[in-house]
């Protein structure tokens, strides 16, 4: 059984130990060094000024979380949002990234955001540092891809393209309703 709840800063220890896996061992992320705990704690608090941060957790244990940020970050993108997911490197493969980002998905849809957006890092060919999985996963969830940079992430003596992916999931209209902060505000 998984359980889906707002992220908190005591949980910022766990989030980070997964979080580096991820930039120590994959081009996932281009992130070099992992940030220290006081810095991802900042993050965690820039995020939920505004947006969900969320952890799936099973049998207790906090096995993932998932994040939505500004995209751009100009008042007229504020229906458009970038999401970002990652779990445990241990538990892929079992569903959790569905659930994680299918609850992520309806919190930002009662916000009113219409547009979300995938910053995807995309190798050439797979290898043991990156494959197409994450873009994959995306389009399993309905995304699509809308735009790919080629060779503009450097990691591990590699170069590796970024793709975006986007889901629309809102109507846009012409007098659009603001959105409205996510309900969890200063929880972190």
């Amino acid at each position: 059984m998984f359980t889906i709840r707002d992220a908190t800063l005591e949980d910022a220890e766990r989030i980070l130990e997964i979080y580096d896996y991820y930039v120590k061992n994959t081009a996932i992320t281009f992130e070099y060094d992992t940030p220290s705990l006081e810095e991802f704690q900042e993050r965690m608090k820039k995020t939920t000024q505004r947006y969900p941060y969320i952890v799936i957790l099973k049998d207790g244990r906090i096995e993932g979380y998932a994040y939505a940020g500004s995209f751009v970050g100009r008042a007229a993108y504020d229906w458009s949002c970038e999401m970002t997911v990652y779990l445990d490197h241990n538990v892929q493969k079992c569903g959790m990234g569905r659930i994680i980002y299918e609850a992520l998905e309806k919190a930002l849809h009662n916000m009113g955001v219409l547009n979300l957006y995938a910053c995807i890092g995309y190798p050439e060919h797979n290898d043991e540092y990156l494959t197409t999985n994450s873009a994959e996963f995306h389009a399993h969830l309905g995304f699509t891809k809308v735009a790919e940079f080629h060779k503009c992430g450097y990691k591990f003596n590699r170069w590796y393209n970024m793709i975006w992916m986007e889901k629309v999931i809102g109507e846009h209209e012409v007098k659009q309703p603001s959105i409205t902060y996510y309900p969890a505000l200063g929880k972190c």
